[in-house]
């Protein structure tokens, strides 16, 4: 989040090497699911799940198939990292933080 913060909320940050792709969910309620029950447990995360908005050129983002990943509702986007810049260059305005997550305890 401190990456995309510092772009001015304008681009996602490039993945790290055992990051081959970048995931955008497809709802709210699937963002929200694994920023409260994946992000808050992990330390390289910050123990933070955000959740965040963004319009894309549609016609852009239509070469890239949703994926299902488990329950109907788990679906995905599969960007190749190396493709992210490109992604970055349609999206149509700021990246915009809707909700954030943190544990009972932090």
């Amino acid at each position: 989040m401190k990456l995309i913060e510092a772009s001015g909320m304008t681009v996602f940050p490039p993945r790290l090497p055992e990051q081959p792709i970048f995931y955008p969910v497809t709802n709210q309620a699937y963002a929200e699911r694994i920023a409260r029950d994946w992000n808050t447990k992990d330390e390289r995360s910050g123990f933070v799940g955000c959740v965040v908005k963004f319009a894309i050129d549609a016609e852009y983002l239509s070469q890239f198939p949703i994926k299902q990943v488990g329950d109907r509702e788990h679906t995905e986007y599969w960007i190749p990292a190396e493709r992210l810049d490109e992604f970055n260059r349609h999206l149509l305005g700021k990246i915009e933080v809707i909700q954030t997550f943190r544990p009972a305890n932090h």
